[in-house]
């Protein structure tokens, strides 16, 4: 299907984008197909998500709009244009005359209620998000976070030891007479340990009241997601097409040349067999002379009197 075959590659492609629906802060990745959909919500607490096809989706709609009658193909369109807007994040609103509102449920899930106008008539819909499994968490979030901060971590090392550097250039220039011409530019020693307090001392209440008031990424931090998601799509492409362009274990070729037939039940026995005889093959062509062809005479006189003679060989007599 369309919605659960593409839309989990595309979307790890998005990036989580802050969102506010019905007053509430969160998350969200969205995918919209031609007539399918998948959406992810989180408020770093949980995880939501529903993947709704085109069979799926006009039986809510006709079970939500009583009175319409139309095929999927003519009002999903409306309902992209509709809700698109809030869940990319530009305004935090739908476009035009839309209402939308989010209420949680006591089983965990989160409802994301729609009411718009279409052709004159109400159109309502409902997105049913429900905890998203373990796997699609540690893709979408988990491993991507996971690499960010390793990948953030190597950089301020790098950075740390190109400080240290830089001090001790610095140090250089004053043992040889250098001198600042403004005294406000004047740095002390980096120390990475003191350093590290400090800014964790200043940080950390600062984080926490960023998170609590509007969770999500910057465009540094997007920019850097994206990166990490694209180089790991790349990598699997690789290894797939590594795996489908793997040649079989055994040569067909050679097995058929040296007149050995090898079957699975054979195992080791049959391998070996094969070996064998391709060893003593390769002990036979070692032991064969050299043959040397006479080189090209330079002139058409020594081409008439230097003719081979033939040589009577083997069985040829």
């Amino acid at each position: 299907m369309e919605a659960r075959g593409a839309s989990s590659e595309v979307l790890l492609q998005r990036p989580w984008l802050p969102v506010s629906i019905g007053g509430c802060r969160l998350l969200a990745k969205s995918w919209f197909g031609e007539t399918a959909y998948h959406v992810l919500l989180t408020d770093v607490h949980c995880v939501w998500e529903e993947r709704m096809d085109s069979a799926a989706i006009q039986e809510r709609a006709q079970e939500l709009n009583r009175r319409l009658r139309a095929p999927v193909e003519a009002f999903f369109s409306h309902l992209c244009e509709v809700v698109q807007p809030c869940l990319s994040g530009s305004d935090g609103r739908p476009d035009g005359q839309a209402q939308i509102s989010l209420s949680r449920q006591e089983d965990g899930s989160v409802s994301v209620k729609l009411k718009s106008e279409l052709a004159g008539l109400p159109f309502y819909w409902d997105f049913h998000c429900t905890p998203a499994p373990i796997t699609v968490v540690c893709e979408q979030l988990l491993r991507p976070l996971l690499a960010m901060s390793h990948l953030l971590q190597r950089q301020v090392e790098q950075l740390g030891g190109l400080l240290v550097r830089k001090d001790a250039e610095i140090q250089d220039y004053r043992e040889n007479g250098a001198t600042l011409s403004r005294e406000r530019l004047q740095t002390t020693v980096f120390e990475e340990q003191t350093y590290r307090e400090e800014f964790m001392a200043k940080a950390l209440p600062l984080l926490r009241s960023e998170q609590r008031d509007a969770p999500g990424f910057d465009a540094g931090l997007q920019h850097l997601y994206a990166a990490i998601v694209a180089h790991e799509d790349a990598r699997a492409q690789k290894r797939k097409l590594c795996e489908d362009e793997r040649p079989p274990a055994e040569d067909p070729d050679l097995a058929s040349s040296l007149g050995v037939s090898v079957s699975c039940e054979a195992g080791e026995d049959a391998e070996q067999s094969l070996n064998t005889q391709v060893n003593a093959a390769g002990a036979k062509m070692a032991d064969r002379p050299t043959v040397q062809c006479p080189s090209a005479p330079s002139s058409p006189a020594e081409r008439t009197s230097s003719k081979p003679k033939k040589k009577k060989v083997g069985l040829f007599r």
